[in-house]
Formats: structure tokens, sequence, C-alpha cells
């Protein structure tokens, strides 16, 4: 499978874009971090991205509606065989995430890659996805 017929590994709704929209409008370029820690922690996270310091443990995933998308070492061990598709829903985001307050917050769904999909993307360097 060649890398333009690799599944992305995170996507969004077009709900979730349009939102993504004007967050950007408010607050500039954006990115996106899944943690797995505690607290807001299942929640993917939505930053400015002047305002955010990656870790060296943080994985790149890709992009959603072209703001980057990092998931922290731990959860992509637990999520590697998944596709991620944001999404939004009604409620309180995350304390520090950019949705906060805004009624509506980023949500995460997954569905597992085919056999040849993950195949696919493991073949892939470790500095893209590892």
């Amino acid at each position: 499978m060649s890398d333009e017929f690799l599944p992305p590994r995170v996507i969004a709704t077009n709900a979730a874009a349009a939102f993504i929209d004007e967050l950007r409008a408010k607050h500039g370029p954006v990115l996106f971090h899944q943690s797995g820690g505690c607290c807001d922690g299942s929640s993917p996270m939505c930053y400015p991205e002047n305002e955010f310091l990656v870790g060296d443990q943080d994985i790149y995933l890709g992009e959603v509606h072209g703001a980057p998308f990092y998931i922290s070492a731990p959860q992509f061990e637990y999520w590697k065989h998944t596709q991620l598709t944001i999404d939004v829903v009604s409620g309180q985001g995350g304390m520090f995430s950019l949705d906060n307050g805004s009624g509506q917050r980023f949500h995460v769904r997954s569905r597992l890659f085919t056999g040849a999909e993950y195949a696919a993307l493991t073949e892939q360097s470790p500095e893209r996805y590892a």
C-alpha cells in the first residue's frame, strides 16, 4: 500500500472542522493533543499552536482540518491500531482546552484499522508514527 493510499490515523467530522474554524478565528493557529492523563485526558485538547510545547515523547498522528494532532506515547500504544475521528458534542470542554466554556467539546471516536491498513501503517518509519 503506497503512502497515498494509507488511511489517515486521525480525521475530523464536518462539525469538528467548523468548530476548529471558529476557534481558529478567535485564537489563531491551533493544535490538538491527546494525553490520556487524568481529568481531561480522555478528550482531545485544543490549544493555541504557539502556546503548547510538544514533548519529546509525543507522537505526531497527522492533521485535523489543518491543525497538527499529537498523542502521548503511552496513549499511542493503546490506540495505534485505530483511526481516531475527532467530533464535537454538547458539553464542557477540558479545563485548559480552547473549547472550554463554549457549550461544545471535542470528542474522540475510533475504529479499528483493517489488517491490511494496520500492516501498511506499521511499515512506515518510526519518526512518522512511533
